[in-house]
């Protein structure tokens, strides 16, 4: 199947090789959306198509030829198919994980908007409920893909040998140019918050447990005004349903101890007190509310943690002291801390990473400045959601701009060996599947031959 095997590369290329494939025009003017393709009760409409299409070619980088329209209509296609066969072979997601992936992605939109919803329907022209319901068609859809994807290449793994034949398979004026990379770590320290201000916090959160059961406040108001949880607090706190597991064990533990409609003491975790309500049970699931509140640190909690981070920097520079063991035994950013305190490719789990693959755009223009082997003193920054922290950057390491190989990059290729492999598995797949499934397309996409094995 050449489109698919086209794909494939297409796929490849956020990884590695450059692919040659035919260039179609940027499309301009409003498009008159329709159904272009639909696959058994799944439809694809030709908006969806257009917007991943203009999302593909703005996210092409390194010089990489962006894929046609054909195959981002492809793509889709596979998509659908996979989540239609999911029901014929019983591939579940359960709700509770939509809502909760769902909650997580709505916080993150609302905290770019300071938690205000005006704000938001300015911006979106929607309202939040509105939009959770998209974001939640969106998650279910890509839960249910990456479910299926892992089904169907189950356990496949690749060997040093597979990944030197795949780098002998590329022609080398195919080889990409990869820009400059560095290996940059980091040592972040969330300041410890003083007794006072957590006991504050504490009696705060005991005054509004008190108020509501004497009918002096509601909670879902009590929520709107000062829970700090942006992505809750608009709708009165309620988080909908969750599964055991999928919040933090403070949390859950306090709200599975709970009668229905029972509110909690204060429960801290790592975001703060929670004051939780347990709204109902229905089988492994549990529905709750809750008042977040996080205790700020002050300005001498922040200082006691830079001192603590300055004498982590001297240890480290005199040669006393690690980075990575330091990182491992003194950071609180799991995310790296795991990793020797080292950011990672999250293509790749490569510590070479392109620059520009750093989430912080801050990051980038810190180590601009920096020279290798230096070490940043102390700098407090604003986490989103946990507030104030402070940190230290390390750049340990540059490698200039260079042409693929195997000694510098053999974990760019391994994965693109892996992503290859997958892509075949999957191209079988399809081929076979498509017969299993109603697929009726639009007479414009026919010239993509999407359901031709071979062209």
């Amino acid at each position: 199947m050449k489109l698919l095997k086209r794909l494939t590369l297409t796929l490849l290329t956020s990884v590695l090789i450059t692919a040659t494939f035919a260039q179609e025009d940027t499309p301009t003017g409003q498009v008159l959306d329709k159904i272009v393709a639909k696959v058994d009760n799944y439809i694809l409409l030709e908006s969806d198509v257009q917007k991943a299409y203009l999302e593909a070619v703005s996210q092409n980088y390194q010089g990489q030829v962006a894929p046609t329209r054909c195959q981002v209509f492809e793509s889709l296609m596979i998509n659908k198919l996979m989540v239609a066969k999911a029901e014929v072979d019983s591939v579940i997601v359960t709700d509770a994980e939509v809502m909760l992936q769902t909650e997580q992605r709505f916080s993150m939109v609302m905290q770019q908007f300071g938690g205000d919803e005006n704000t938001l329907v300015e911006a979106y022209g929607k309202t939040s409920d509105q939009l959770k319901a998209e974001i939640e068609d969106v998650i279910r859809e890509q839960l249910i893909v990456q479910r299926m994807r892992s089904q169907i290449t189950e356990g496949l793994t690749v060997s040093p040998n597979d990944v030197r034949q795949f780098f002998k398979s590329i022609p080398t004026d195919s080889l990409p140019l990869f820009t400059s990379e560095a290996t940059v770590g980091q040592i972040v320290l969330k300041p410890k918050v003083n007794p006072q201000t957590k006991q504050d916090v504490y009696d705060q959160m005991v005054q509004f447990k008190k108020d509501i059961g004497e009918g002096k406040a509601d909670f879902a108001e009590l929520a709107k005004r000062y829970s700090e949880d942006p992505g809750s607090a608009s709708n009165g706190g309620n988080l909908g349903f969750s599964s055991k597991g999928q919040m933090v064990p403070q949390y859950e533990g306090a709200a599975l101890a709970l009668r229905q409609g029972e509110i909690s003491d204060p429960v801290e975790s790592d975001y703060g007190f929670h004051l939780i309500q347990l709204l109902e049970k229905k089988g492994t699931t549990y529905n709750t509310r809750h008042i977040l509140i996080s205790p700020k640190a002050t300005e001498a909690d922040i200082k006691s943690s830079e001192r603590l981070l300055d004498s982590l920097r001297t240890e480290i520079l005199a040669g006393r002291m690690d980075f990575a063991k330091a990182a491992k035994d003194f950071s609180d950013d799991r995310n790296t801390s795991d990793n020797g305190g080292y950011f990672t490719d999250p293509a790749t789990n490569s510590n070479r990473l392109s620059l520009r693959t750093l989430e912080d755009p801050l990051l980038f223009f810190m180590i601009d400045t920096m020279q290798v082997g230096d070490i940043t003193k102390p700098m407090q920054y604003d986490d989103p959601r946990e507030g104030k922290k402070v940190r230290v950057l390390y750049y340990k390491a540059k490698y200039p701009a260079h042409r693929a190989n195997m000694e510098d990059d053999y974990e760019k290729l391994k994965a693109a060996t892996l992503r290859k492999k997958e892509e075949e598995i999957l191209s079988s797949w399809f081929i076979t599947a498509k017969e299993d499934i109603f697929i009726d397309l639009d007479a414009a996409y026919d010239r993509c031959n999407v359901l031709t094995a071979e062209k």
